[in-house]
């Protein structure tokens, strides 16, 4: 692992100069005469917790104020005015939530008497809104979050039911799987207690935090503080659960029964990796949570642990070796999760938090609905996370420092082999249809990436101002094993006597390629010819001022600016983007004792994932040939003048081929080393000569609140975002544009047509000529990154929450009219003719136009609670494609585009169409938990039911889903109608739980 000279000068400085911060807040109180609305100034407020013995009193300025600073988050919080001569006492209990300032505004009641006739009484004594910023942002209590209906007690199923957030529709099965505000969810940021927790490779989380280890979640949507940076998409901030004076904990078992009991599924589902499994699937899953204090007041702990096993099964169906069986396999995922805060004194609290995830996704061979992968070339794939964090804060006066630092280790591998190393074989019958693959999965992909993190913020306050300041530097080192498989992978075809034989053997499922006949004909081989890793290190170094001025009683003003550097934006060999500052204005004004108004402007940052730096290196060369090939390309005026291709390129991962090879005597790595020269590739990839920009976002919003009685409030919040260099892939020797706009007039180009118009042309055999000299090892496609994108987003949200106070029951409904449209989906998205990028503007994947989330508790008698989340959402876009039976190819401009996913711009689109310009049908799910609480001993056993999609709604769109495989891509154009389902959401499923609570 490598770490910068600088990067380790500034973590020692700050290790020595202070001990690292936890995620505290401020919970500042104003105070207000009921009947003449003014401040109530020198009055005693107090600040209490039992539970982590704090009891804080301040007296009021002369507005009203008082702020208790540096909070540890929590339940339990009491502020109480006491009786005075002049009010009556009040008080209200909070909660702090980390991270934010919690603002309450207490309406006090003079002690004599009043006339009612003349005087307006409020129904409530408290006020909750948010008066302080203009942060779009929600939150969910612990509380909260046990009522709702969740899948596996996954954390990310919890985000779905708050505004502005939607499952998404992903590039690869476990892509992570919560867009906000529609947008690419590789770039949301996740935080546990502040801290980061994204792999940063591509995206998502490392260690998936259940919910027993949960003590509460915020999402920050749009326009939220300088503090956070590194997206211009939205922040999840997972606040860890921590122990009290008073003993909590919990025991629970879950059971999903599967077949027994489900609607039966008209398609396969998803596991919770993303991955698809048959109806079969069933899920055990346990663990355990506790806390309590080691040390009355001073030292607490809390630990969890909670394990899943899935088990699912493949059909493995060969006729021509007699196979047919079923074969098991299983997920396991484990979580470990512990939590130690002492409370050295009233100014100094520390934190020590370890997260240890362990995730083994098993591809144990067969198919959904049967495949010839036979368990010997099965796989598992590991997700492995460990985070350790070390946190603190100090209190001095009006000075608040804290601290934070974290170690942080990802490993993706991606497919561990079952059966170990050795080659892959795939077999085929007579008519050269595959009947086995035996032996290894055929490729390598083994990503591990080491973090650490340093965060310092101060604060100090004065009389009507916080400034807020701080850095944070994070840097990951990165190293990537991948490629093809260096023992090689087998094409062989059988014949039927060869056939006979391997079936007369008995092998059955457990084949393996020494029980092929060494005869065999062998039709092609590859070998890896360069199975290295390849090492990276990304920087990111950012830091930020603010200041929150409270500049009457009516209006706060915060006003702050950011900056970032990522070290990836100097590939290429060109200097790094270094003009990153984010300014960021907001503003929330008092209209009246129950309401506000908020707005503000801010421009976001994204981080540019490593993936981006990491594919541009693994699939690269520096063959002479292809050397040549860029030369022709800066002749050209394609690539800048001053381009050093030593700079832009690398000695990447790349296969030779072969037919003329015995079976298992195929030559080894280095026995082919000189083909490097010479191979042609379809593609291959260089970093840019000019750098990478990091992507943007422009943000303006501007909203209402009002607090409608004690226990309800309504808001609504406007927005709207426009991005720029947003990540997309340039064809460096794409063919010339061929656009097809006339469906009654479409010529299909051949593609030796397109590959003799490409800069560098390309003739059949896979060869070119330069300087008169035939050349073969060059690519078809040149391709490089580059940040040019842009997207356009619009919403409005509206929100209604009433909390149970003495009722029966509570309610939260939010609904989202949104649009958003981009010329670029993804870091591989590419231009579907020519690197016409104007030509892709179009709705985005995830955009959802409605989006309407309910959720409903009844107490209706006492001990049991009925919870209802229902979630309704209008389709998500059908990108239209060329049908291969109509036209006799789906490759219609010839640029050999036509594979694999048609949202990264893969595949042409049906004549006369833009993309994504026709809809699914809406979606409708709802989901019912009952729970009833039987006490026992000092605790509670709440034996609960939960059943997902309980009126077995056939939905289309608006799931967790891959690209790949959804119904968003169609064949024929809009006004066919046509809708081929190739997916459906999960139908009606149950799960069952027993959890003792104490």
């Amino acid at each position: 692992m490598r770490i910068s000279s600088l990067s380790a000068f500034v973590l020692v400085l700050l290790l020595l100069a202070a001990n690292p911060a936890s995620g505290q807040e401020d919970i500042s109180v104003l105070l207000t005469d009921a009947l003449s609305q003014r401040p109530v100034s020198g009055l005693a407020v107090v600040l209490t917790n039992s539970n982590l013995s704090i009891n804080e009193r301040i007296i009021s300025d002369s507005e009203g104020r008082v702020r208790f600073q540096s909070v540890p988050p929590g339940p339990g919080y009491e502020i109480t005015t006491p009786q005075s001569d002049v009010y009556n006492s009040e008080s209200v209990q909070v909660e702090a939530y980390g991270q934010h300032t919690l603002s309450v505004e207490l309406f006090l009641y003079p002690t004599q008497s009043i006339d009612l006739e003349e005087a307006v009484v409020l129904a409530s004594p408290t006020t909750r809104i948010n008066r302080t910023d203009s942060e779009v942002r929600f939150e969910l209590r612990q509380e909260e979050i046990r009522q709702l209906p969740i899948e596996g007690r996954d954390m990310t199923r919890v985000l779905f039911r708050l505004p502005n957030v939607s499952q998404a529709t992903g590039f690869y099965p476990e892509a992570p799987n919560v867009s906000i505000n529609g947008a690419n969810s590789l770039y949301t940021s996740y935080l546990i207690d502040g801290l980061d927790n994204n792999e940063r490779f591509l995206g998502g989380q490392k260690f998936a935090m259940p919910v027993g280890a949960t003590r509460n979640l915020t999402v920050l949507t749009n326009n939220y503080s300088s503090e956070y940076g590194l997206t211009a998409n939205g922040v999840v901030n997972l606040t860890s659960r921590a122990g009290t004076n008073t003993p909590t904990g919990e025991v629970f078992l879950i059971h999903r029964p599967g077949p027994a009991l489900d609607g039966r599924p008209n398609a396969p589902q998803r596991d919770l990796s993303g991955n698809p499994v048959l109806n079969g699937f069933k899920r055990y899953q346990a663990g355990f949570g506790a806390g309590g204090a080691l040390v009355r007041d001073r030292t607490f702990y809390y630990i969890n642990v909670e394990h899943t096993t899935d088990v699912k099964d493949n059909a493995l169906i060969s006729p021509d070796l007699g196979v047919a069986e079923t074969i098991r396999g299983t997920n396991r995922m484990t979580y470990l999760s512990a939590r130690i805060d002492q409370h050295w004194n009233a100014r100094f609290r520390s934190m020590l938090r370890v997260n240890v995830g362990q995730t083994g996704i098993e591809r144990q061979g067969g198919g959904l609905e049967g495949g010839v992968l036979f368990p010997g070339a099965g796989s598992v794939q590991d997700r492995n996370a460990l985070l350790v964090a070390s946190t603190h804060s100090y209190l001095n006066g009006p000075f608040v420092s804290e601290t934070a630092f974290q170690f942080a280790r990802f490993r993706w591998n991606y497919a561990r082999p079952l059966s170990g190393g050795g080659p892959q074989v795939t077999l085929l019958n007579p008519s050269e249809l595959p009947i086995a693959i035996i032996g290894h999965p055929g490729f390598t992909f083994d990503q591990t990436e080491a973090s650490f993190q340093v965060k310092q913020t101060l604060k100090y306050y004065l009389p009507t101002h916080t400034i807020k300041a701080g850095v944070n530097i994070i840097s990951s080192a990165h190293s990537l094993l991948g490629g093809g498989n260096s023992a090689g992978n087998y094409r062989v075809k059988l014949t039927q006597p060869q056939i006979d034989a391997i079936r007369l053997s008995g092998k059955g499922s457990t084949l393996t390629p020494a029980d092929i006949p060494a005869s065999a004909e062998v039709l092609d081989y590859a070998v890896e010819l360069r199975p290295a890793s390849i090492d990276g290190q990304q920087t990111v170094y950012s830091a930020f001022v603010e200041d929150r001025w409270t500049a009457s009683r009516r209006l706060t003003i915060t006003a702050g600016i950011r900056y970032d550097f990522d070290n990836l934006t100097a590939s290429g060999g060109a200097p790094a983007d270094r003009d990153n500052f984010s300014p960021r204005l907001n503003a929330n004004y008092k209209l009246g004792p129950k309401s506000a108004i908020r707005g503000g402007y801010g421009l976001f940052y994204d981080k540019i994932p490593y993936a981006v730096y990491s594919d541009a290196l693994q699939q690269s060369t520096q063959s002479a040939d292809f050397t040549r090939q860029l030369e022709a390309l800066i002749e050209q005026g394609i690539l800048p003048a001053d381009t050093n291709l030593d700079d832009v390129t690398y000695v990447g991962n790349l296969s030779a081929f072969s037919s003329q090879v015995e079976y298992l005597q195929g030559p080894l790595p280095q026995e082919l080393a000189d083909q490097r020269e010479s191979i042609f590739s379809n593609e291959r990839r260089i970093l840019n000569p000019q750098g990478l920009s990091n992507p943007y976002s422009h943000q303006v919003t501007i909203g209402y609140q009002i607090q409608i009685n004690e226990h309800a409030t309504f808001f609504v919040d406007l927005v709207h975002n426009r991005s720029f260099d947003l990540l997309r892939l340039r064809n460096l020797n794409a063919p010339q544009s061929y656009p097809l706009t006339d469906p009654d007039a479409t010529v299909v180009r051949s593609v030796s047509t397109a590959d003799s118009s490409r800069p560098v042309p390309v003739f059949e055999g896979g060869y070119t000529i330069l300087d008169g000299q035939q050349v073969s090892g060059i690519a078809r496609n040149v391709i490089l990154s580059e940040s040019e994108g842009q997207s356009r987003y619009y919403a409005a949200s509206l929100n209604y929450s009433k909390e149970r106070g003495t009722d029966d029951y509570a309610i939260r409904i939010n609904y989202t009219l949104s649009y958003l449209e981009n010329n670029t989906e993804d870091i591989n998205f590419r231009a579907m003719d020519a690197n016409n990028f104007e030509a892709e503007w179009g709705p985005s994947i995830n955009d959802r136009t409605h989006i309407i989330s309910g959720i409903f508790n009844w107490f209706p008698v006492r001990r049991l609670e009925v919870h209802i989340a229902s979630l309704f959402q209008s389709g998500q876009p059908i990108n239209r494609v060329p049908d291969a039976i109509e036209f006799g190819t789906a490759d219609l401009n010839g640029d050999g585009a036509s594979f694999g996913d048609a949202y990264l711009g893969n595949s042409d689109r049906y004549p006369g169409e833009s993309r994504n310009n026709d809809r699914l049908p809406w979606s409708q799910t709802v989901d019912v938990g009952l729970v009833y609480d039987v006490p026992i001993a000092t605790g509670d056993l709440l034996v609960r039911a939960d059943v997902f999609n309980i009126f077995n709604a056939e939905n289309l769109s608006g799931y967790s889903n891959n690209a790949t495989q959804s119904n968003q891509i169609q064949t024929g154009p809009a006004a066919s109608g046509l809708l081929v389902r190739r997916n459906y959401g999960p139908p009606r499923q149950f799960q069952l739980t027993l959890n003792y609570v104490w």
